[in-house]
């Protein structure tokens, strides 16, 4: 008899948005090594984009793991050769590169949740909405330490001024959150592009009321008709029943 595993569906979608000419965010599904991620590039020209699509080419390699463990140093290898990469890139350019990453780990019934930068990870579960991430944005350092308020945080002219970003320091300094996957459980990885035109209570009310690729193309075109003014990507991955066998996906598929 197979081992009882959680059967998974997921989708991506990413757009340049109604204002960007160029789409800077990349975006990686595979199942079978149990990663997703957004990554959301920064750079003149076409840096952005380069950075991005580096981190995916790199954790495109992460092959079969054998335990949760074994996953993650697999993914933090990867992620370290593609921040160094982009630091050469940065230095051979004269110029600041970088890219934002938000990342799901599943594996044997365990998942950990890795970020650098403002890309967001969501996990609904028994229809409640979470933020696992936690934004390394200059206008979250000045709401923890309470010098302004969430209205006044909204309207703040340097919000999209990010504290954290994969090949623009030394070293890459990656935050986690992990813990044990259920039945039911959807998790949302999103560009800021997303989270600057959708609540979070309207992205719970997307993901519980479709299929991922319906919900993350109602989102998108939720975004779109507001004005779209950033790359925005979005991947969302279900956690089904149990079932026997190995965990089975669905491949999203990118947009122009």
């Amino acid at each position: 008899m197979g081992q009882v595993a959680l059967a998974v569906e997921s989708y991506g979608v990413s757009h340049r948005g109604c204002v960007r000419q160029i789409n800077e965010d990349r975006f990686l599904i595979d199942a079978d090594s149990g990663i997703w991620l957004v990554a959301d590039g920064m750079g003149g020209h076409d840096s952005g984009e380069v950075a991005s699509a580096s981190i995916v080419e790199h954790l495109a390699t992460v092959g079969t793991a054998n335990s949760p463990r074994d996953l993650r140093a697999r993914f933090e290898d990867r992620l370290s050769r593609a921040h160094e990469d982009i630091r050469k890139l940065s230095e051979a350019r004269g110029e600041t590169v970088g890219s934002t990453i938000a990342a799901l780990l599943a594996i044997d019934g365990s998942f950990a949740c890795l970020w650098v930068g403002d890309s967001r990870i969501y996990l609904v579960r028994d229809g409640v909405i979470v933020q696992i991430s936690h934004d390394h944005t200059e206008v979250q350092e000045l709401l923890d330490r309470g010098v302004i308020t969430s209205e006044e945080a909204r309207y703040w002219p340097r919000r999209n001024v990010i504290t954290r970003a994969v090949g623009v320091s030394e070293d890459v300094l990656i935050d986690y959150e992990q813990g044990k996957t259920l039945p039911g459980d959807i998790f949302v990885l999103a560009s800021d592009g997303l989270t600057a035109h959708v609540s979070d209570s309207e992205i719970r009310a997307a993901v519980l009321s479709a299929a991922p690729q319906d919900a993350c193309n109602a989102l998108l075109e939720t975004v779109l008709s507001r004005g779209g003014t950033d790359n925005v990507t979005i991947v969302i991955v279900n956690i089904g029943a149990a079932r026997a066998g190995k965990t089975a996906a669905r491949q999203g598929h990118k947009a122009p």
